[in-house]
C-alpha cells in the first residue's frame, strides 16, 4: 500500500490530505486565523467554583472562561491506566490511587488563585474550551507529563517482546524525578538513540515552558500547540508513509528541516510540488473532499449510508441501495454491513465527528453475524486517533459508540447555517405560506370591524415573495376574490424580490401602516 501525505499551503488556510493508494483516509484544516487551542498551555486564575457541577471556571483570557472539572484537577490514574500499561522502575505494575480528592479542590484552588492548565477540548458551540491540570508535551515517540510521575507504554503496542524490550529502555532513560514518561505507539520498533533524543528535546520545550510561566502575567499562553503541518510530520512521518508532497516553498524548506530533527534519511521523502494544476485536483482529493460531505455516501457494492450530524448525536443509518446480491438475502445483508464499517469509521475520522453515533445496520437474524459486525467495526476504530468505545448491539439493532470530541466537526469548522432555512434544510411550501397569509388577512379584517371601521373602507396590500405571488394570482385566485366579496374590501399584491420565501408584510393602503409580517 502506497501511503502519502499531501499538504496544501495557501495563505489563509492549510489543508492536509493522508492517502493510501490514492483514497482519502485523513483530512484537516486549519485557518491562519483561528487560534491553535487544544495542547496550548495557560496561565489562568480561578474566577469561580461551582460546587454542584463539580467544576472551576477559569480565566485565561478569552470571553469565555475554560471549564475545569474537579476530576481534570486530581492527578490521573484509571482513565491513564486505559490507555497505557503503567510501570514502576521496578517494572511492577503501579496502582496508586490518587492523592487528593474532589473534597480537596476548594482548599487548594480557592477563587482568585493563579493555576497552569492545558486545554484538551476547544470550545464547541456556545460552550467555553475545556481544560486539565494533567499537562503532557507531545514528542515524535513520547510523551512528557510534568506533573506526574506515571511510565508507561501504549497499549496499542500489543507484540509482548516488544513491550518487554520497550519498558527495559524506558527504565534506563533518564527521566527527572516527578515526571512521567509515556511511550507512543509509533515508537514501535525504534532504537533507543531516538527516545533519547526525543526527550532531551520535551525536558528543554518544558524548561521554556516555565521560564514562560515566571514571566508571563495572568492570565496568558505560555505554551502554543505547533500548527498543522508541524503536527503533521509529528504524528504522521512513520516508516510507512512514503511520500510527503507540498506545494509551498517556504512549508517545504520549513517540513525538511522538521523531518531532518527526526530522521535524515527521511528527508528524501518530502517533495516540493509546482505543477500548475492545483495540488488537491491533482491528486483527485478535491473530489473526495467534496463527496466526504454529503449527506449520503455510496458504497462500492451499490449500498449507501445516510450521516445525520445533530446537536445530541449523530446517525448513521446503512441501506442496500442497488446492491442485488445473490440469493441468500441474510449473506446480501451481512456484506453490505461489513462494508458499511469500513465507510464509516472512514467517514467518522474525515468529518472530526464526536460524541454519541448511533448506528442503524440493516437487521441481521444471525448473532454470529452480529458478532463478527461488531469485531470489524472495533479493528476499524484501532487507527483513530480520538478515543472510541463501541458496544454491542442493541435489541432494536442499533449499534452505538462514542467518539472523542476535541473540536467542532469539520462540517462546523467549513459550513454555517443556511441563512435562507436557518439551518432548518427546509423552508415552508408555496401552498402552505398562502394559507398563512389567508389566515392572517381573516384576523386583520376582524379585528378591523371590532373598532367600527367599515369593511368598505378596509384596503390591504399585502408584500411576499415572488415564487409565493405566483400561486396567490394563479392556484388560489378564487379564494382570495371570495374574501374580498364576503368582507367588502379590497386586497391587493406585490411582489418583493428581497423577500425570504416564508416572509410577508400587510400595510394599511389608506394609512401606511404596517398590520402583520413575518
Amino acid at each position: 500500500m502506497f501511503k502519502e501525505i499531501v499538504i496544501n499551503a495557501e495563505p489563509l488556510e492549510t489543508r492536509v490530505a493522508l492517502l493510501e493508494d490514492g483514497q482519502l483516509e485523513e483530512f484537516s484544516i486549519e485557518r491562519k486565523s483561528t487560534e491553535r487551542l487544544v495542547g496550548s498551555i495557560y496561565k489562568g486564575r480561578i474566577r469561580n467554583l461551582e460546587d454542584g457541577l463539580k467544576a472551576a471556571f477559569v480565566d485565561i483570557g478569552f470571553e469565555k472562561n475554560a471549564f475545569l472539572h474537579y476530576w481534570d484537577i486530581i492527578p490521573e490514574s484509571e482513565s491513564l491506566a486505559q490507555r497505557v500499561e503503567l510501570i514502576d522502575e521496578d517494572g511492577s505494575k503501579r496502582s496508586e490511587a490518587p492523592r487528593i480528592t474532589t473534597k480537596d479542590i476548594p482548599r487548594l484552588y480557592p477563587v482568585g488563585s493563579e493555576v497552569i492548565i492545558q486545554v484538551s477540548k476547544g470550545p464547541i458551540g456556545t460552550k467555553g474550551p475545556r481544560v486539565t491540570t494533567n499537562i503532557s508535551l507531545a514528542g515524535r515517540y513520547l510523551v512528557l507529563m510534568p506533573r506526574a510521575h506515571h511510565k508507561g507504554i501504549s497499549r496499542k503496542i500489543e507484540d509482548p517482546r516488544e513491550r518487554d524490550r520497550l519498558k527495559k529502555i524506558l527504565r534506563r532513560l533518564n527521566i527527572p524525578e516527578n515526571m512521567g514518561l509515556i511511550i507512543r505507539t509509533v515508537a514501535e520498533g525504534q532504537q533507543a538513540r531516538y527516545f533519547v533524543r526525543d526527550l532531551h528535546m520535551l525536558l528543554e520545550q518544558w524548561k521554556q515552558i516555565e521560564d514562560n510561566i515566571k514571566n508571563s502575567a495572568t492570565p496568558s499562553c505560555v505554551f502554543q500547540e505547533p500548527d498543522l503541518i508541524e503536527r503533521t510530520v509529528r504524528d504522521f512521518l512513520t516508516e510507512d508513509i512514503d511520500r510527503i508532497v507540498v506545494d509551498n516553498k517556504a512549508e517545504y524548506a520549513r517540513i525538511k528541516d522538521i523531518v531532518g530533527q527526526i530522521s535524515q534519511r527521511d528527508q528524501n521523502k518530502v517533495k516540493l510540488y509546482d505543477e500548475p494544476v492545483p495540488i488537491f485536483d491533482k491528486f483527485s482529493i478535491e473530489r473526495q473532499v467534496e463527496s466526504a460531505f454529503r449527506r449520503q455516501v455510496t458504497l462500492r457494492s451499490g449500498g449507501y449510508i445516510v450521516i445525520d450530524e445533530t446537536e445530541a448525536l449523530v446517525a448513521v443509518d446503512v441501506n442496500t441501495g442497488r446492491h442485488k446480491g445473490g440469493r441468500d438475502q441474510e449473506d446480501t445483508i451481512f456484506r453490505v454491513n461489513m462494508e458499511a464499517v469500513d465507510e464509516i469509521a472512514r467517514q467518522l475520522r474525515l468529518r472530526n465527528v464526536g460524541g454519541l453515533v448511533v448506528m442503524d445496520f440493516i437487521d441481521m437474524r444471525s448473532r454470529s453475524h452480529r458478532n463478527q459486525l461488531l469485531r470489524k467495526m472495533q479493528d476499524a476504530l484501532k487507527r483513530d486517533k480520538a478515543k472510541t468505545r463501541v458496544y454491542f448491539m442493541s435489541p432494536l439493532g442499533l449499534m452505538e459508540m462514542t467518539r472523542q470530541r476535541q473540536t467542532e466537526s469539520m462540517a462546523a469548522a467549513v459550513y454555517i447555517d443556511c441563512p435562507y432555512c436557518k439551518g432548518k434544510g427546509m423552508v415552508k411550501s408555496a401552498l402552505t405560506m398562502s394559507v398563512e397569509i389567508q389566515r392572517k388577512i381573516a384576523e386583520i379584517l376582524s379585528r378591523m370591524t371590532a373598532t367600527g371601521q367599515r369593511e368598505e373602507d378596509i384596503q390591504l396590500r399585502v408584500f411576499v415573495n415572488p415564487e409565493i405571488l405566483n400561486r396567490l394570482k394563479t392556484e388560489d385566485e378564487a379564494v382570495l376574490i371570495d374574501i374580498e366579496q364576503r368582507h367588502k374590501c379590497k386586497l391587493t399584491f406585490r411582489s418583493d424580490p428581497e423577500f425570504h420565501l416564508e416572509q410577508f408584510k400587510i400595510v394599511d393602503s389608506v394609512t401606511a401602516q404596517e398590520l402583520a409580517k413575518s
